[in-house]
Parts: structure tokens; C-alpha cells; sequence
């Protein structure tokens, strides 16, 4: 059982910077959570509360409803991961990943047991003599892995463990990651600011910005239905596309207007924003939401090829629309010109509508 809580947490410093605002989040028994956000968001401090390497200034943390604000690190029941892999440049793998159950005093036959036992999941059995020097980033990694597995912690902890890795090795070792928390049923808790990994890992993501959450959910909640212009705008890849415009209502019903740009809106979302007629609002089109084949003639725009981005399977087509870029995706079979004139048709039951004064997703503040 490990079951983490924050009621209303706080982090601030000497010098009166504040880390963490009034953080509540229960972090379920044997989950995948993922905290996601830019450098300086508090991610990394509420990772290490966790740990006990930073100290609560405010609130109370809590395992299993019992405090632990207190309670210093080498009682607490987790196992941390770091970017760097932390290693012993003078031991070998063997006896990098034992350090912690000899410091423990564990019987050299469980020592033996539980490092053999994790050098064959993570696949690094033919590695146990070598020293750190001698091995990949992605070895070196699987060997800090390997070392926190074998305490059986009921928390796993990663602190951008993936970062100094290769794209391609980002990959595999995010599989990896994946099954050894199916394998473990243990609670994981991961720090990442690449948007990629917790779509991939997560059971649930929590995305922050200057020390306080933005929106709490699944992988598809938060990109399918993202609180607010920030979180939208963090993940996807190419970033989604903004028009700032205005909700206007017309003899078919509420659409949005932008200089000349008029986009139809579905029923639904006439329905939920009902009396928001005059509001202004920023319009959010991901770029696999429009199509060049659609059938949405009321629901289009049309613009100018500017760039050609191709990403292997796909290319994404920069286009010059209302004084400003928009970006969509195209299969790779597609000929296109730079200065070609298209016409676009948008899915008009996936366009994100934000207040642009608070930038409050709209749709799903009114569902």
C-alpha cells in the first residue's frame, strides 16, 4: 500500500521565492502519475517532498494518512531515480546496485538473489562486472533502475531519468520504464518536462505551471480536453494553433468570427455556450483537426503554404492564414509548393474555444 497525499502544500524559500501553492492531489496506490510542466514549475520540489529531501513549509504530506512532514528520508519507503544515475564510477554494476541492501545489512544470499533477480529483467546480467565508465547512458540508466529496484520500495521516484538519453534510446527505455512498473505493481511517480513521455507512461498526468496545477487527468483528458490555453498549448507537437476572435451569433446560430474568417460551430458547442454571443475567445485547432478533404465548407479557412516540415509518415504544412502561421498534418504521399493556395476544412467538434482573458477552455467548463 502507498498511497501519497498533498492537503494544500507549500514550498517557500528563505528568500520568499515560492516553489508550490496550495498543492491537494492524492497520489493513488500503484499508479503511474506523471508531474509534467517547463523548468521552474514546482515539479521537481513536489517529487522531492516526496523523498524528504525538501522540507513542507506549508500543509501536510501525508503516506498512507499518516503525516510524514517530519519524518527524514532514509525512513521513508521510496526509491528515487535521478537524471544523472547517481552511480559509483569505482564499483561495478554488481555492486552498484547491492549498495543499498548492503548499507542495510540484508544477508549476502537476499543481496545476491534480488541483484541477479533485477539484472535479468532489466536485460544487464552480462554487465555485472563492468564499472559505470564502461557502459551507454542507457546501461547506466537500467543500472540506477536496477538499484532501486531491488529495495522493493512502495514508491518509485524519476527525476527526469530519460533526459540525457538519445532520441532513439528515449524510445525503448520508455517501454522499459512501462513494464517494469506493470511487472512491480509498485506506485511510480516520474518528473518529466517532455510532453511525449507522459502521454506514453502515465496512468494520470498533472501538469504545472509556477508552482501550481493546471489540470489534473488521464493522458486523453488532458490532450482531448485540455483546462486551458497553457496545457493545450504544452502538449502537442507542432503546438496547437490559436485565432483570437470573438463568439458571434448569426441566423444559423453562434459562430466564431475573425476579421473575415467565419467558422460554423457544431451543435453541441452552441448548445453548451449558449448567451456567450459577443465574448472573446481564442480558437484552438490542433493540426491533425484540419483537413484538406474535409467536407465542413462552413467550417474552413484558407491560406498560403509557407513551410514544409516532413516528420517521416507525415509532414506538417506551414500556413500563412489571417497574418500568421497554422500548422497541419498531411500524409507524406502529398505534393506540395511553397506559395501553393489551399482551402482547409476544419472538425469542427474538436475546436477548442478559450476565454482570452483568463484562457479557461470554454467547452469544458460549461460540459
Amino acid at each position: 500500500m502507498a498511497q501519497i497525499e498533498f492537503q494544500q502544500v507549500g514550498k517557500k524559500y528563505a528568500n520568499g521565492h515560492v516553489a508550490l501553492d496550495n498543492l491537494n492531489l492524492q497520489i493513488r496506490d500503484k499508479e503511474f502519475l506523471v508531474l509534467l510542466g517547463p523548468s521552474g514549475c514546482g515539479k521537481s520540489t513536489t517529487l522531492n517532498m516526496i523523498a524528504g529531501l525538501e522540507e513542507v513549509t506549508q500543509g501536510s504530506l501525508r503516506f498512507d494518512d499518516v503525516e510524514v512532514n517530519g519524518l527524514p528520508a532514509h525512513r521513508r519507503d521510496v526509491a528515487m531515480v535521478f537524471q544523472s544515475y547517481a552511480l559509483y564510477p569505482h564499483k561495478n554494476v554488481y555492486d552498484n546496485i547491492a549498495f543499498g541492501l548492503r548499507m542495510r545489512k540484508y544477508p549476502q544470499q537476499e543481496i545476491d538473489a534480488r541483484v541477479r533477480a533485477a539484472a535479468q529483467s532489466l536485460e544487464i546480467e552480462h554487465l555485472l562486472d563492468r564499472r559505470p565508465g564502461q557502459l551507454s547512458g542507457g546501461q547506466r540508466q537500467r543500472v540506477a533502475l536496477g538499484r532501486a529496484m531491488v529495495r522493493q520500495p512502495a514508491v518509485f521516484l524519476m527525476d527526469e531519468p530519460l533526459s540525457n538519453l538519445d532520441a532513439a534510446l528515449r524510445v525503448s527505455m520508455r517501454a522499459s520504464i512501462k513494464a517494469l512498473h506493470q511487472s512491480m505493481q509498485t506506485t511510480f511517480v516520474y518528473v518529466t518536462h517532455d510532453q511525449a513521455e507522459a502521454l506514453t507512461l502515465a496512468d494520470r498526468i498533472v501538469v504545472m505551471r509556477q508552482g501550481v496545477v493546471q489540470q489534473i487527468g488521464s493522458p486523453d483528458d488532458i490532450y482531448e480536453r485540455p483546462a486551458n490555453k497553457f496545457v493545450a498549448n504544452f502538449l502537442g507537437s507542432p503546438p496547437i494553433n490559436f485565432i483570437d476572435g470573438v463568439l458571434m451569433q448569426g441566423d444559423h446560430g453562434l459562430h466564431f468570427r475573425s476579421g473575415d474568417l467565419s467558422l460554423a460551430l457544431d451543435d453541441e458547442t452552441q448548445s453548451l455556450l449558449a448567451g456567450c454571443s459577443g465574448r472573446a475567445v481564442s480558437a484552438g485547432i490542433r493540426a491533425e483537426d484540419i483537413d484538406e478533404h474535409g467536407d465542413s465548407t462552413d467550417c474552413s479557412l484558407a491560406g498560403d503554404i509557407a513551410s514544409l516540415l516532413p516528420v517521416g509518415s507525415d509532414q506538417f504544412i506551414g500556413l500563412q492564414c489571417l497574418g500568421q502561421s497554422m500548422f497541419f498534418r498531411v500524409g507524406k504521399e502529398r505534393s506540395c509548393k511553397i506559395g501553393e493556395r489551399v482551402t482547409l476544412s476544419i472538425n469542427r467538434r474538436r475546436l477548442h474555444l478559450f476565454d482570452q482573458t483568463s484562457g479557461v477552455n470554454l467547452k469544458a467548463q460549461n460540459a
